[in-house]
């Protein structure tokens, strides 16, 4: 991938995915605690300067159907975390499955206002985070993935190995970086929106 730009476009668009309440549910640490503790301080880093330049803000909101889900609309961890609520004018899109893109209409609005560079942050990220990820680069959007503004949790794998969140997290990093996106830290992000 290129060398990353000065300055990000204008209309370069925030998407920030799932950070609700659900997340702090204690049954998504079973293997252990979330790695990244500042990210939701950097999401609201990142938050504010999309607003102090009046760049495009998506809020994706997971609304399960699983009626034991954490994440399930009417339950108390559905609503967004405080670092993340959204204002006035800004764009929530409910999805129902772990893309952003799935059945939610947000490819064809970013195409309608022609942002074509995408700064994702938020939650699961070996989950929505990556899902969605893949999709914007295989549709073609400049993709940026903020590292240390998405959390994840531990993980065993198929064999009982069990990997920490900071492992789960780097790796899924890594699956993304170079080929569907731009990996990036929020310093690097918030150098680049003058």
């Amino acid at each position: 991938m290129p060398a990353l730009p000065a300055a990000l476009p204008a209309n370069a668009a925030l998407l920030i995915i799932d950070l609700q309440k659900a997340i702090d549910d204690p049954r998504w640490a079973v293997h252990g605690p979330r790695n990244n503790p500042q990210a939701e301080g950097n999401v609201a880093a990142l938050l504010a300067a999309w607003r102090g330049t009046g760049r495009p803000v998506v809020h994706v909101r997971h609304d399960s159907a699983k009626p034991e889900s954490t994440y399930r609309p009417g339950s108390a961890g559905h609503a967004f975390k405080p670092e993340a609520q959204p204002h006035p004018g800004e764009l929530v899109v409910g999805k129902s499955t772990n893309s952003a893109f799935i059945g939610t209409g947000l490819e064809a609005w970013l195409t309608e206002r022609g942002c074509t560079t995408l700064v994702i942050a938020g939650v699961i990220t070996n989950n929505s985070v990556e899902a969605t990820a893949r999709m914007a680069g295989n549709l073609g959007f400049d993709t940026q993935v903020v590292a240390d503004a998405c959390f994840t949790f531990g993980k065993r794998d198929r064999t009982g190995r069990l990997w920490t969140a900071e492992q789960v997290h780097e790796l899924s990093l890594a699956n993304l970086d170079g080929e569907y996106a731009r990996v990036v830290e929020t310093a690097d992000v918030l150098a680049m929106t003058h």
